[in-house]
């Protein structure tokens, strides 16, 4: 949910309208610390595909595709953070792998601190969700200078090319054009970026493409009240029944079908609502 100020909440409530929320690439227009406690899966970062697993912290800079799948029994929380606030995020993803038992205590106790202060609403609620993500980037500013020999070799020619068509999908999608104009743009054929996707992303460049529309589409649809016609125009489609189509294929539902459920659905919890979960590491498994 945007916010003035830093918010948290589980991995679950961050995916309310369900499991597409979290695993079709898109971006969020905030700063996102993701601390996974349960679970393992994958994470598309930029376009690059990595596992994760158990006691791993991934920094997403804002307006960053990425997608994340820890399973239906993965937990962890997501902390948000505005851009221009107090805390200093850095400008590329991070990811890292906490084997101290040291630095994962601290991280909890940071996000234990914000979801107590956030789940209690006291006054002055924004400046002390602030002060609390300042600690918070200290931390992680630390955390990465400790972890500097831990860091991935230099990205190869390959990661470059789908890092920056991921770049390139993220500015554009909307303007529907096709895959093999964002080829040319690069300079490589629609051949060579569909098969450096597969390698990378592990998914084709017209399919990682198709991807991020579809999670807009499910966005504008399932969480507003637009006219079919004009989330079409939006979103580039030639027209409102071309869209209709396409929802439907990626979906199995019709753009109606698809907004009807979604308002039957009972109301996501909200994070600043949230009953307290917990969020110790989880004992004993360590799977990253």
């Amino acid at each position: 949910m945007p916010s003035s100020y830093p918010r948290l909440s589980t991995l679950a409530q961050w995916s309310s309208a369900g499991p597409w929320q979290a695993e079709l690439p898109h971006s969020c227009p905030h700063h996102a610390l993701i601390w996974i406690t349960r679970g393992q899966g994958r994470a598309l970062i930029g376009g690059v595909r990595r596992g994760v697993g158990v006691h791993n912290a991934l920094v997403i800079p804002a307006g960053t595709l990425f997608a994340l799948d820890v399973g239906r029994q993965g937990f962890g929380l997501v902390c948000e953070i505005p851009l221009g606030g107090a805390a200093l995020m850095p400008d590329e993803p991070q990811h890292l792998r906490l084997r101290d038992v040291q630095a994962q205590a601290e991280l909890t106790a940071i996000l234990d601190a914000m979801q107590r202060e956030q789940n209690t609403a006291r006054p002055f609620l924004d400046e002390a969700m602030n002060a609390h993500a300042a600690l918070l980037s200290v931390w992680l500013r630390r955390t990465m200078i400790d972890h500097t020999d831990d860091r991935p070799a230099r990205p190869t020619a390959a990661q470059r090319l789908v890092t920056a068509y991921a770049a390139l999908i993220e500015r554009d999608y909307r303007t529907g054009k096709p895959m093999a104009d964002y080829a040319r743009a690069l300079g490589v054929t629609p051949t060579h970026l569909t098969r450096t996707c597969q390698g990378c992303a592990g998914l084709g460049a017209s399919k990682l493409l198709t991807q991020r529309t579809l999670h807009e589409a499910r966005v504008l649809l399932e969480t507003g009240d637009q006219p079919f016609k004009q989330i079409a125009a939006m979103l580039g489609f030639r027209s409102a029944a071309y869209f209709s189509r396409f929802v439907q294929h990626h979906t199995g539902l019709t753009p109606t079908a698809l907004r009807r459920k979604a308002q039957t659905q009972p109301a996501a919890t909200q994070p600043g609502a949230a009953p307290r979960t917990g969020i110790a590491p989880a004992p004993s498994r360590r799977m990253g």
